[in-house]
């Protein structure tokens, strides 16, 4: 790090932050790195449960951990709790109709999500997904992430996932609680003509919280449209000296592109880690069509080799951190249901910076300029052909092409 770039940092940290989004404060936020540290916490709180639990996932897999987790709501519903399971139809489409019948048999309440898939429906509405991954237990404690109902080692490719999620204490619970029940209101009525809930009060969190800051955002295609991406944008054109992303599916639109290439052209570093293996080679290969935009603006480019990449996180001048469900790619930002977690806290932002820079030291191999240059001809006119066929679907519908022959996590 030069000296300059240590003073801006300096300078950044002692003094006060603007607050790009409104922040909740008094809550503790805690960073959880793959399934295998977050599914005991989620069965833990499951097994505190007392009166309510709220499930979002995009994929529920009928896999050893599908049945961990059904085991846990099962337990719950035995001693009176009331469990609400929202699954997303075309995430979840391989989980078998036994599995369903045993979740319902159970007494967990299970509604799937735009159940209707089939491939010669071109209408939109059939591509608006549901792709949080929420839980939230008992108004005491909530989960937030990337991280799917699903095997860390069960993926297309034959590579552990490498993904993230919160959990939350303290008043934002009630937020996120709000935010699933109101969903799931909105589907059961949908499906079974329930009464929508109404929005309720908010109420003191019944467990105790801690002195972070953090925001809950949406994005719908109601009054949330472009929530996070413009908490994104806000925290990139005023980052003083580093933005790091690691993100699974990565395809920004112009404005996003142009706001990373600026922040680096004024000294900010920009590291992006991103798939180097992936399961939507379209997609891939259009990615690496920016890469030399990317390169000459000065910005790090990784890539993942060792492990699926599944995270969408980032972390900015070491205070502004987001962790969530929504990859930088039209079918994030412009079409599903997402939520993530935005924290302003020094300690939690170090802690997924340093996971992030393990990731990078081991997993990850650095894309230059140079060698970047060199890459053979057959190989740029893939990525360019992928480029112009991603951006000539997105602007025919509105989508990448992969929401057409097979969503993403």
């Amino acid at each position: 790090m030069t000296q300059s770039r240590k003073n801006k940092q300096n300078r950044h940290q002692a003094g006060t932050q603007m607050e790009l989004t409104r922040l909740t404060e008094g809550n503790q936020v805690v960073l959880f790195e793959n399934g295998t540290t977050y599914f005991p916490a989620v069965e833990t709180a499951i097994d505190c449960a007392s009166t309510e639990i709220y499930i979002e996932t995009y994929i529920y897999e009928n896999d050893a951990t599908g049945l961990r987790i059904a085991n846990a709501l099962h337990r719950a519903t035995l001693r009176g709790v009331q469990v609400h399971l929202l699954i997303d139809g075309f995430g979840s489409k391989r989980l078998p109709r036994s599995m369903l019948n045993r979740l319902r048999g159970d007494g967990i309440e299970t509604i799937i999500y735009r159940p209707q898939i089939s491939p010669w429906t071109f209408r939109r509405k059939r591509l608006r997904r549901m792709h949080r991954k929420i839980i939230v237990v008992d108004r005491k404690i909530a989960f937030v992430g990337g991280i799917n109902i699903i095997d860390d080692t069960e993926t297309t490719i034959n590579l552990p996932r490498y993904d993230y999620a919160v959990s939350v204490e303290g008043p934002l619970v009630e937020t996120i609680r709000r935010s699933a029940k109101l969903l799931w209101s909105r589907v059961a009525w949908r499906n079974f003509k329930k009464r929508k809930a109404r929005y309720e009060p908010v109420t003191e969190p019944t467990a105790a919280g801690g002195e972070m800051k953090a925001a809950f955002l949406v994005r719908d295609n109601f009054r949330h449209r472009r929530e996070i991406e413009t908490a994104y944008l806000q925290a990139i054109d005023q980052a003083q000296f580093e933005i790091i992303i690691a993100n699974a599916y990565f395809f920004p639109g112009f404005q996003f592109r142009h706001a990373l290439t600026n922040a680096a052209r004024r000294g900010v570093r920009v590291v992006l880690l991103l798939q180097g293996k992936s399961d939507h080679p379209v997609q891939h290969y259009a990615t690496r069509a920016l890469y030399d935009n990317f390169l000459m603006a000065g910005i790090e480019i990784y890539e993942n080799h060792k492990k699926f990449l599944h995270a969408k996180v980032a972390v900015i001048d070491g205070q502004w951190a987001t962790v969530g469900s929504s990859n930088i790619d039209p079918f994030s930002l412009l079409l599903s249901r997402e939520a993530n977690i935005v924290v302003d806290n020094t300690d939690f932002s170090t802690t997924l910076k340093n996971s992030l820079e393990r990731c990078i030291a081991t997993d990850a191999m650095r894309i230059f300029k140079e060698s970047w240059k060199q890459q053979p001809a057959g190989l740029r006119f893939v990525s360019w052909l992928s480029y112009g066929l991603l951006r000539l679907l997105t602007g025919l519908s509105g989508y990448a092409p992969e929401n057409i022959s097979g969503m993403k996590e």
